[in-house]
């Protein structure tokens, strides 16, 4: 019986999602002797033709080019799962959504004619069907070998969409809010993370995007009382996951 094939492809992105699946170095020896890497341009320049049991997505939809290549990959995959925060929400590069994107092209490029981009940067599922997301910015190591593993081995990848205020319990960590007035998006985050900002005495700066129990007209008025004003709050939900966060905040009443 053939080994069940696995490819990885890039969209726009800063690598440090497909640089998290290298990072996993004695488990992905032990990945790679059950299954094909049959397309990871970042490991190695030789690749085949799909159709590929699992394909991984890093990257926003930010260019036509994009646009047209994910919708090759959807088709020549039988399950697509998204990987970080660019391609599950648009990412950095998704702060373009809130600006005039022809002012950044003149002022950047010397020939801006000749730039070819989108008005708005979009997660993969905006423009075809996605059988999974995996947040973060990056992503987490062992949820992801945890999501290949499932979707190679034909069952329900066992990712928790509570936020990152369980970890910090789980963890022992003392709240930064309460303890210390600390602005916090720990309460409206997705877990993944190990709460490793909150860890260190930082707030949660909301890598992993939104979870589950979102209630962002909730949290707001803590982050004001912790100092923060329209401006500051703003500019803290616009980062990793900025059109995810906005897309939450929209959805309420």
């Amino acid at each position: 019986m053939d080994a069940p094939t696995l490819a990885v492809f890039k969209l726009a992105s800063c690598d440090g999602c497909q640089l998290t699946l290298l990072d996993c170095e004695d488990e992905l020896l032990a990945l790679a002797s059950r299954v094909e890497i049959t397309h990871f341009l970042e490991a190695s320049s030789a690749v085949q033709p799909g159709p590929y049991d699992l394909a991984l997505v890093e990257g926003s939809v930010s260019t036509p080019a994009d646009a047209e290549r994910v919708r090759a990959i959807r088709a020549a995959a039988r399950r697509l799962v998204t990987i970080g925060a660019c391609a599950t929400a648009g990412g950095i590069q998704a702060l373009r959504n809130f600006a005039d994107v022809d002012e950044f092209r003149s002022t950047v490029y010397a020939r801006p004619e000749y730039i070819e981009t989108l008005s708005t940067s979009t997660p993969v599922s905006d423009h075809v069907d996605v059988d999974f997301e995996l947040r973060g910015c990056p992503i987490d190591r062992r949820q992801l070998l945890e999501v290949i593993t499932a979707f190679l081995f034909g069952r329900k990848p066992d990712v928790p969409n509570h936020s990152v205020c369980f970890e910090c319990k789980r963890r022992g960590t003392v709240c930064v809010t309460v303890a210390h007035g600390t602005p916090c998006l720990g309460p409206v985050t997705h877990a993944g993370c190990g709460a490793i900002c909150p860890a260190y005495g930082r707030g949660c700066y909301g890598c992993f995007g939104p979870s589950a129990s979102t209630n962002l007209p909730a949290l707001i008025p803590f982050l004001h009382r912790d100092g923060m004003d329209d401006r500051d709050t703003e500019r803290i939900l616009r980062t990793f996951n900025a059109t995810a966060f906005a897309q939450e905040e929209d959805s309420r009443p």
